[in-house]
């Protein structure tokens, strides 16, 4: 029966890959300069020092060095409804009104000129990040559990103005990810508690990527920019344990861990976006953002002592966002932003899963920026994130066939403070 401990440590790791790799596992929270717009034109607005995080070729559009500091809000609304069994128990036991906790997202950017045309900055924030947890004792338990990733990007930059309408910028990422996955039994033939741990994974790893970008200004008023960001590939290096007997059927771990390892490639992503002043006091900002998830096709692990425990075809797709915004100066002291954006995601119907249900998303944004002098500054943001209703059935390692309706939406706030020196 050691097949039966291999699938039950697949269940756990298939659910981190069909659903944490989505579009709600892509963060585009960043800043809040650009929350307010729905982050369009972010290759583009040279907003203030977190030009760091989408285009470096930006900061030569700076006249003295800046540093901002942002704090974003993320409260999700995902909920779960039953829509049908296959072993007797009601619909009703997958009922869940909230299976994503809210979560805070920080951000933190500087930049300086280091003479005429060359410009220096440096950053930390996240660009990939989930959460999800169920109860204990989940009806469905191998398909739900917990699951939590945290990835943290440390960014330095260099920028060179080659003259007044064309600048570049370049640099290196450090990310580092740290990873947990923990799968109940859920309901059973056995007798075991339906709590009782099937599956814990926890990892971390860190590693490195490159990042480029290009700022053109095609006049006084229209520049356009664009950004690429590399592929990132991480090996989640960590503890595997069950609470599961050692002794037949279920050969577990009864709690020992064992090292396992995951490989998962953080996509590619690259950005086109153009801005343009319309008049005196109105600007108008555009973004196509596309993620290469072409490049998550198979996900394989290891358990020290049973080799390749898993290997599975994912076959993602790559995925695209368009965003629309603006900006209205309403006095020297106040701009005003509004924001719309449509978000793809890169998982097929064939691979839904309850971890996060992902979904197409479209973003309404909001926000403004309050200058107190020619110094000090703070940014105010607000995004509601609605996605379709989607359903779909899933089946775990006892036959059980788990129907699910599934809805997920989101509010996003955010604060950001902006000091020009």
């Amino acid at each position: 029966m050691k097949q039966f401990t291999k699938t039950l440590i697949a269940i756990g790791l298939s659910s981190l890959s069909a659903q944490s790799f989505a579009a709600a596992f892509q963060l585009a929270e960043q800043n809040v300069s650009g929350l307010g717009r729905a982050y369009a034109g972010e290759a583009s607005a040279a907003d203030d020092a977190s030009v760091v995080s989408r285009n470096a070729a930006l900061m030569t559009h700076f006249d003295s060095a800046q540093l901002s500091v942002a704090m974003m809000f993320v409260e999700p609304d995902v909920s779960l409804a039953g829509t049908s069994t296959n072993n007797g128990l009601p619909s009703s036991v997958l009922d869940d009104s909230s299976i994503a906790p809210s979560a805070i997202v920080p951000a933190a950017y500087y930049t300086r000129a280091l003479n005429d045309n060359w410009f220096l900055g440096v950053g930390m924030y996240s660009q990939f990040g989930l959460a999800t947890k169920f109860n204990q004792d989940y009806a469905a338990g191998q398909l739900a559990g917990e699951t939590e990733i945290v990835t943290v990007n440390t960014n330095l930059s260099l920028a060179y103005k080659l003259d007044d309408q064309w600048s570049v910028g370049f640099g290196l990422d450090h990310v580092y990810a740290d990873a947990k996955i923990v799968r109940n039994l859920g309901a059973n033939p056995f007798g075991v508690p339906a709590a009782t741990e099937a599956v814990r994974l926890e990892g971390e790893d860190s590693a490195f990527g490159l990042h480029f970008g290009v700022s053109y200004d095609v006049d006084a008023n229209t520049r356009v920019g664009f950004s690429y960001r590399s592929e990132t590939e991480v090996t989640f290096e960590g503890d595997f344990s069950n609470q599961l007997p050692a002794t037949a059927p279920f050969y577990g771990t009864a709690t020992k861990k064992l090292p396992g390892s995951v490989e998962l490639t953080l996509p590619a992503i690259a950005e086109l976006s153009a801005s343009h002043q319309w008049n005196d006091i109105i600007s108008l900002h555009a973004s196509v953002l596309w993620t290469g998830w072409n490049s998550f096709q198979t996900l394989a692990a290891q358990v020290e002592g049973r080799g390749t425990v898993f290997s599975k075809d994912e076959l993602f797709s790559n995925s695209w966002r368009y965003a629309l915004g603006s900006e209205y100066r309403f006095s020297s002291e106040l701009t005003l932003r509004l924001g719309l954006a449509y978000d793809l995601s890169p998982a097929s119907d064939e691979h839904l899963s309850i971890s996060i249900p992902d979904t197409d998303r479209i973003w309404f944004s909001m926000g403004g920026e309050y200058y107190f002098d020619k110094h000090n500054s703070v940014d105010l943001g607000l995004s509601v994130l609605r996605g379709k209703t989607q359903s779909f059935i899933e089946k775990d390692s006892f036959g059980s066939q788990w129907g699910f309706e599934s809805r997920g939406h989101a509010t996003v706030i955010g604060a950001q403070y902006n000091y020009q020196f």
